[in-house]
């Protein structure tokens, strides 16, 4: 599976949340809120990605190439999966110390038993989109009415679309879902379907733009979708009790590695070509700049990071309306927790 292809499924997400999502998540030896740490010598901190290095990891890739990370005593090294089902089941089985993920994924990990918890956002609305090419005739959704779609087959997908033509007014039976797998960009340019469910607009989108495609694009919480953090950092609840200190100064070096990234674009793209020389410059320059703003706090004053506790309980809500999860999210812990953001804590 060619890394495009990949890119496409990264859609497959899910979990719940409920209304004491509202208070964060109290954790055992969080301790006093201690934004500067430092360590003698740096402790070995591997994290692994969701996917391939690329324009979502920029902070990451900045923070490690500024030394932001060892400042805070931390050697973190970075490791792509082999598949995209790997993530989160390595961090659950304590191979990996974080991992990069979706909310979707994380509800999904949690509603099968997983002890995990989300302790930032890296991408703090949805990516996936709807994305149509102009000779279909799609300039809304709407405009899908007897239309094909096609998804990479993934369940919440399914439910997305659904929900997006339910708020249109539009029958869902009188749209044709199909599954193509990950090949959701041929798909459309061969014609076999009339739009997509799954690509992502800062990524696909882009991809079709420099083709001169000039794809249509209905990001799917304009759509009717509750809006959700695309892409999360996911510790296990164990350390999060024990290993705070670690963890808060993990999210503070990452901060510093994304202040960088909005400082210098280009000088972060090209920290990411180092990292991944098969990456194209010029599409991982504009995914880079175009996905900044999806990485700021919706709440005015909230650190890098924060994760909405209404958002996480709309989207939970949906999750298991839609018979996403079989277990009530608002039992337990909560999924998320900002308590080791800079700034937080107790």
């Amino acid at each position: 599976m060619n890394a495009p292809q990949w890119r496409s499924s990264r859609a497959r997400r899910t979990l719940i949340a409920c209304a004491c999502l509202a208070t964060a998540l109290t954790l055992a030896a969080c301790g006093s809120k201690q934004d500067v740490i430092s360590a003698p010598s740096a402790k070995n901190f591997t994290v692994m990605l969701d996917f391939f290095p690329n324009a979502d990891h920029a902070a990451l890739y900045s923070g490690i190439a500024h030394g932001d990370f060892r400042a805070v005593g931390l050697n973190v090294k970075l490791e792509a999966p082999a598949e995209p089902s790997e993530p989160l089941k390595l961090l659950a089985a304590g191979r990996v110390d974080l991992a990069i993920s979706y909310e979707p994924e994380l509800l999904l990990a949690r509603d099968q038993g997983l002890k995990l918890v989300s302790i930032a956002a890296l991408v703090q609305r949805p990516l996936t989109s709807i994305i149509a090419l102009p000779g279909k005739h799609i300039a809304r959704v709407a405009d899908l009415a007897g239309k094909r779609v096609g998804t990479a087959g993934i369940a919440y997908q399914a439910a997305e679309l659904k929900t997006a033509l339910q708020a249109a007014g539009v029958r869902p039976g009188s749209v044709r879902e199909a599954n193509v797998g990950f090949n959701l960009i041929p798909a459309m340019l061969s014609g076999q379907v009339d739009a997509t469910l799954g690509g992502f607009w800062n990524y696909e989108a882009i991809e079709l733009r420099l083709m001169h495609k000039h794809p249509i694009v209905i990001p799917v919480d304009e759509a009717g979708v509750p809006s959700y953090d695309e892409l999360i950092i996911v510790a296990r609840e164990n350390e999060a009790r024990t290993d705070g200190q670690d963890l808060r100064a993990f999210l503070q070096a990452l901060t510093r590695g994304e202040d960088e990234v909005r400082a210098n674009p280009q000088a972060a793209t090209a920290t990411l070509l180092a990292a991944n020389p098969s990456l194209e410059r010029k599409l991982q320059l504009e995914s880079i700049r175009q996905t900044l703003p999806a990485t700021v706090p919706s709440e005015s004053g909230k650190p890098y990071g924060w994760q909405s506790p209404g958002d996480w309980a709309a989207f939970g809500h949906w999750m298991l309306s839609h018979g996403l999860l079989k277990h009530d999210p608002g039992l337990g812990l909560p999924p998320f927790t900002n308590e080791f953001l800079p700034g937080q804590g107790i």
